[in-house]
């Protein structure tokens, strides 16, 4: 097999440099295996494929456009809940998430969710905590089956039988728009009945984005095209204004429309995690550096993300050094899954950062950051 791609989740996975939205979309114009993921992003596309005999295909396309390997920052990354009822807590997960039975988001965008048995009573909060946005219409259903109502400081939070807590936010249609949702960022997705629908909708999403200077997530599975503006980058602070957005977005919608395709806003989500630290520098710090993050240049917010936008954002909010959370490990923890050859510079950059070694067995390293707020490496 090249070296190029690499074994990730027991799926063949490899990322392509690319200069703009186009150059990559011109490599998924060349794809003719069916079951291949692309994350096309103005910087490259990161592809998942079945088989060799299709990454090899891929492989020898993106040498003739002249594309440019780097699967070194290939990386998954999941979260898990310990539970003492694991039944009960993975369905009430499942619901707000809107995810499978298996614990996976179906548009294979968002982080798996594991859930494994609590080897000890926890009962404080966790300073490891979740945001998901979705739909309006989506989140009032997500409560009726709950059978929660919403609370916490900002009326969202709903909590599962054991106390883990979700900011399960409704989001807003984008104005002007037609299945444009708001949910963090500016997001919509096109149902699709074949891959050459979904190439020809990304091609001219892709040139779009490119003439109007605005960076998109353009994902194509088998099921349709999600195009995600990116946590923010709407707003009108942003970079690229609101007004401007909306007018990208609207070529969007008339490009599809040319095409027979018709927006269905009820898969979309955008998930985010906060950590609670007592020195926030110091653990922000670990995070940018085990993850290879780039923290948000503005002034106000504390979220570092994946330059790839591939993987979720995180945030973090100050705890008092009194609080007795601090003595006390999470629920929910991370999982970070990265290729074999890459596993031991992940854990001296983690022990270089100011993280420990909890754990560790030929399959897996156990690794807390600065606080104890821990991450599964495999």
């Amino acid at each position: 097999m090249t070296t190029e791609w690499r074994l990730l989740d027991d799926t063949l996975t490899t990322w392509y440099d690319a200069p703009s939205h186009s150059a990559g979309a011109a490599l998924v114009e060349r794809l003719e295996a069916a079951g291949t993921d692309v994350d096309l992003r103005p910087n490259g596309l990161r592809l998942r494929t079945p088989s060799e005999e299709s990454a090899r295909e891929i492989s020898a396309a993106a040498k003739d456009l002249g594309l440019t390997a780097d699967p070194t920052a290939l990386q998954t990354i999941r979260f898990g809940i310990a539970a003492a009822d694991p039944v009960a807590v993975r369905s009430f997960w499942e619901t707000v998430l809107g995810y499978e039975p298996s614990g996976e988001d179906p548009s294979r965008r968002d982080p798996q969710l594991t859930v494994r048995r609590l080897d000890e009573p926890r009962p404080l909060r966790n300073r490891i905590h979740v945001d998901v946005v979705r739909p309006s219409d989506v989140v009032d259903r997500a409560r009726v089956t709950t059978g929660r109502d919403p609370s916490g400081p900002w009326g969202v939070m709903l909590a599962d039988d054991e106390g883990n807590e979700v900011d399960l936010v409704p989001g807003d249609p984008l104005p002007e728009t037609t299945g444009w949702q708001t949910v963090f960022s500016a997001m919509t997705f096109y149902p699709t009945t074949s891959a050459l629908e979904a190439r020809r909708l990304a091609s001219a999403v892709a040139k779009l984005a490119d003439d109007a200077g605005t960076p998109l997530q353009i994902d194509l599975r088998p099921a349709g095209v999600t195009i995600d503006g990116s946590k923010d980058q709407w707003e009108d602070d942003a970079p690229n204004s609101g007004a401007a957005f909306v007018e990208l977005a609207k070529r969007i919608e008339s490009a599809a429309h040319d095409l027979g395709l018709a927006p269905d806003a009820e898969p979309l989500r955008f998930v985010q995690f906060g950590i609670d630290a007592v020195d926030v520098e110091a653990v922000r710090a670990f995070w940018v550096a085990l993850l290879g993050y780039q923290p948000d240049p503005r002034a106000q917010v504390s979220d570092i993300y994946d330059p790839r936008r591939l993987n979720p954002v995180l945030f973090f909010q100050q705890l008092d050094a009194n609080d007795e959370r601090t003595k006390q490990r999470n629920r929910i923890h991370f999982e970070l899954v990265v290729p074999d050859d890459q596993v031991q510079a992940r854990i001296e950059t983690a022990l270089s950062a100011g993280g420990r070694v909890l754990d560790q067995t030929p399959q897996r390293c156990l690794i807390s950051d600065p606080e104890g707020n821990e991450i599964d490496l495999r």
